[in-house]
């Protein structure tokens, strides 16, 4: 065993989990406490670690093009637990990377419990973390616990931020009537483990869409208990009725977009709206409703959700819920190592830092813990390049967002990877003969030159780090 002094690391989700690994595989002995099952939380069904509560996508995996699949490809390159087990546990969906998600939790799980340098501790820790505990991960997500959040916030003398956050339906597949339903990818999409036939699509009329609009509007939603009235939901994740409510086209351009898809049992007719449902787990027995997390109450939600074509008697493994969530002002709080600039011996990863979605929380708690095991090892990670997927995430979460206006404070906001984090080209991409690309040409090329550009400074920051690439 290690001589070393352990690195403690609160909290076995995805970014907890993640940075757990990665300290281990550095060689420096670590004990994640994850307060499952002593405590439960509102949204987690099981004391599995790494958890997934909502999607059990991890969105796109096309590395070329898309800024979330070039963050898998540098997680990847970095040893990722997190991807490892994904890639393990896929099931089909088109484009994206899904996953099984009690295969992918038990094989983090499993993979953890196994590591000679890991320790698992269960039960809270309530209030800041002892003072003997000389290296601290906080990766306790949207959902900390009152006590560790309170301390928190006396800590630092700011206001966390909080949003609500709600939770997909998933159906039993054998329920969906696939007389109505086919299965198709968007445009055949072929993605990893897919076949191009990987969604199942519910059809709509104009009629039956805004039927269903007008039952969202009026459907009996979860009612707000009074400290929560005036948080903010986070727009990357709305409840479909919130949707509705802003405009009656709003899912219709959004999760219900019909675009890219042909009803074999009308084609010459195209729906006007549509709903997708993705393979949930290996198995292929359920499938979860895409953008169609809800806070509506169960019994309206059953009832409407049965409108839908192809649902008319569809049975459902879980219905849609609604959570709160927090996180820190990090642009004034953390540094550039995700050190609590008021305790530095503390860190901060997953979305409690202010990123959004599985994927962006994981690549947090990679690099966290990637920055702990350096300083304790007595070494430094060189800064990473923000033309990197990884450091375009870490630079508006320590501080790339605009911090004022004229109007006074504006607020930090949670945020998925996405090519807007990433510096500018210094060369705009041109065709073969030298000419100015325009529309879908010039943001291909564009996307192909920002995935370019960081596929090589990763490749040099990978070269000249402190840390080897760590390996399963």
């Amino acid at each position: 065993m290690s001589s070393l002094q352990p690195i403690h690391v609160v909290g076995g989700g995805l970014a907890g989990s993640e940075a757990a690994w990665q300290i281990a595989q550095a060689g420096v002995p670590v004990i994640l406490h994850e307060m499952r099952p002593v405590r439960g939380t509102d949204a987690h069904k099981t004391d599995g670690l790494a958890e997934l509560v909502c999607s059990n996508s991890f969105r796109s995996d096309d590395a070329e093009a898309n800024a979330v699949g070039l963050l898998h490809q540098e997680m990847r390159s970095l040893g990722s637990l997190i991807m490892a087990k994904g890639d393990a546990h896929q099931v089909p969906a088109g484009g994206a990377l899904a996953v099984d998600r009690d295969g992918f939790s038990n094989a983090v799980t499993a993979a953890l419990e196994a590591h000679p340098l890991i320790t698992i501790e269960r039960g809270e820790v309530a209030g800041l973390p002892p003072e003997d505990w000389s290296s601290v991960i906080v990766a306790t997500g949207p959902l900390t616990s009152p006590a560790l959040a309170e301390a928190i916030l006396g800590l630092t003398g700011e206001k966390e931020l909080a949003f609500f956050d709600a939770i997909a339906p998933i159906a039993y597949r054998d329920s969906i009537n696939m007389d109505v339903a086919w299965f198709q990818s968007r445009y055949d999409k072929i993605g990893p483990g897919g076949t191009g036939k990987d969604y199942i699509n519910c059809p709509m009329t104009r009629e039956q869409y805004d039927a269903f609009i007008d039952a969202l509007i009026a459907g009996d939603k979860t009612d707000f208990k009074e400290w929560e009235a005036n948080t903010p939901y986070f727009d990357g994740c709305l409840p479909i009725e919130v949707m509705a409510e802003r405009g009656r086209e709003t899912l219709r351009h959004g999760p219900m977009k019909p675009v890219g898809l042909t009803d074999p049992n009308n084609p010459d007719k195209k729906p006007y709206a549509i709903v997708q449902l993705r393979q949930d787990n290996a198995l292929g027995t359920l499938f979860n409703m895409v953008g169609f997390q809800t806070k509506l109450k169960y019994g309206d939600q059953t009832r409407i959700l049965r409108m839908i074509p192809g649902l008319e008697n569809a049975e459902f493994a879980r219905l849609g819920g609604l959570h709160r969530n927090t996180y820190l002002n990090s642009p004034k709080l953390l540094d550039n190592t995700l050190r609590l600039k008021a305790m530095p011996r503390l860190r901060f990863a997953g979305q409690i830092t202010g990123c959004e979605g599985y994927v962006e929380s994981a690549a947090i708690g990679l690099m966290t813990g990637r920055f702990a095991a350096a300083e304790r090892l007595g070494s430094v990670v060189a800064t990473l390049p923000s033309t990197t997927a990884l450091g375009a995430l870490i630079n508006h979460i320590t501080g790339g967002h605009i911090e004022t206006i004229d109007e006074g404070p504006r607020s930090f906001q949670p945020m998925n990877v996405n090519f807007g984090l990433f510096p500018p080209l210094d060369i705009t991409p041109k065709s073969e003969d030298g000419k100015r690309l325009r529309g879908p040409a010039k943001a291909a090329a564009k996307k192909r030159a920002l995935t370019d550009r960081a596929r090589s400074d990763l490749a040099e920051w990978m070269a000249a780090s402190a840390l080897p690439a760590a390996a399963e």
